[in-house]
């Protein structure tokens, strides 16, 4: 390919919101794109003239998406330009940073699993930024702007630029509105890729935890193919001292509403949620969605010696009558009078201590079509996932209050601190006076 070289087709008079503007049609020879650019006032041969260099989005710029603070920043900067009275905004073709509409939908998906916007991109085998300013300056060139003050937060945009020949005289910072839907996403920005943006200290620059159904189920299908079972998140509350109830096993109602309300999130987007039957006796759960709108899982309990009560919620006031996990030597008896309540029984293998096996428990629901499964505890299943290494994503909402009780995690059998689990990609958000922690699980290796 030759040297980029662009022409004007035409612009026409387009009166907005933000004020009247020209809007010329630039299109760059080599691969045909077409770029606009907006014009007000008297540019040509003048020095400090107020520029945008703006890369669509469509998400952003054209349907409000509140993932980003692209169409924030495209409003502010028509705004700033049209209250100067000159100045221009370049509107370049190169959606997702470079990457294009596709991959940026994919890069969604990844997010939404716990991922920031640079590992996105990587993962789909792109920089984390493709974007090309060529055209840009050669546009100004055209215009004949002697220099520019830049409206960007991006450094990398002024350097490139400059390397492009274009004399920048002053930066104009946008401050976009931060929200719990693009924090996470700004974030990255300002610790990954340089961006001089100030984040409020409200939200503290943390992430917002959005884990759709249809992105924990591509997550899940791909794990089940790999692994031949139910992607697993481990969720909890505790308290400071690392406490699930009271002494004494005592029913203890720890997690505000906004952290009660994320729980239900989550209930929606899994096929399936599992207690042990401690859980059952002691606080007799509904584990239904209320809260939100979506989908009630399917409730699976392993009790592997059968207790589980004929008046339980779970039988009474649950839309999906409960699959219950037990041992080879639970009572036959038993087991008919809950099969004739409606109960699914499953015989699976048992441990030397005679509990029931998880492993052999996960692969069963993979077959019966389970991909992705949330396990609530208790204390004795949370303890179990964790040192069979079975969990995959763990979210724990710990709330401000001691409780000298029971604590969530027991003893994982391990001496050597190189062998202690650690989260990756790990995110926090407060929810009230509740603190959200979320990320995935990493083993460690001998």
């Amino acid at each position: 390919m030759g040297e980029l070289t662009i022409t004007k087709k035409t612009c026409a008079r387009v009166p907005t919101a933000e004020g009247e503007f020209q809007l010329c049609l630039y299109v760059s020879e080599q691969d045909a794109k077409e770029h606009l650019v907006l014009i007000i006032g008297d540019v040509a041969g003048q020095r400090e003239v107020m520029v945008r260099v703006h890369s669509e989005c469509f998400t952003g710029d054209v349907l409000g998406s509140l993932r980003c603070d692209c169409g924030d920043q495209l409003h502010q900067a028509m705004r700033q330009i049209a209250a100067e009275g000159r100045g221009i905004l370049i509107y370049l073709r190169q959606e997702g940073r470079g990457i294009g509409i596709l991959d940026k939908l994919r890069a969604y998906n990844l997010q939404d699993m716990g991922y920031d916007t640079v590992e996105a991109n990587l993962m789909l085998g792109h920089r984390a930024d493709e974007r090309d300013y060529t055209v840009a300056a050669l546009i100004l060139r055209d215009l004949d702007v002697q220099s520019v003050r830049l409206l960007t937060n991006n450094p990398l945009k002024i350097e490139s630029l400059q390397a492009s020949g274009v004399e920048i005289s002053g930066r104009l910072p946008l401050q976009s509105h931060i929200t719990a839907e693009n924090a996470a996403y700004l974030t990255a920005k300002v610790q990954r890729m340089r961006h001089l943006l100030h984040l409020d200290p409200s939200l503290g620059g943390v992430a917002h935890y959005h884990h759709s159904p249809e992105a924990l189920a591509l997550r899940a299908t791909a794990h089940r193919r790999r692994t031949g079972r139910p992607f697993v998140t481990l969720t909890y509350a505790q308290s400071l001292d690392g406490c699930i109830a009271a002494a004494g096993d005592q029913p203890l109602a720890l997690s505000g509403r906004q952290a009660l309300t994320l729980t239900h999130r989550l209930r929606a987007a899994h096929h399936a949620i599992l207690v042990g039957i401690g859980t059952v006796l002691a606080d007799n759960p509904l584990l239904n969605v209320r809260l939100v709108d979506g989908k009630d899982p399917q409730p699976v309990v392993v009790d592997s010696q059968l207790r589980f009560p004929l008046d339980a919620n779970l039988l009474r006031h649950h839309p999906l009558t409960p699959w219950i996990a037990t041992g080879g030597q639970a009572d036959m008896e038993r087991q008919r009078q809950l099969e004739a309540a409606g109960v699914r029984v499953l015989r699976l293998p048992t441990t030397t201590s005679g509990r029931v096996d998880l492993s052999a428990l996960l692969c069963r629901l993979a077959e019966w079509g389970i991909e992705s499964v949330m396990v609530e505890g208790g204390a004795r299943i949370i303890t179990s996932f964790l040192a069979q290494r079975l969990v995959d994503h763990l979210v724990v909402t710990v709330v401000p209050r001691l409780i000298g009780g029971l604590h969530a995690v027991g003893s994982l059998g391990l001496l050597d601190p190189a062998l202690f689990p650690s989260l990756r990609h790990v995110g926090y958000q407060r929810l009230g006076e509740d603190l959200v922690m979320w990320g995935d699980l990493a083993w460690g290796q001998a």
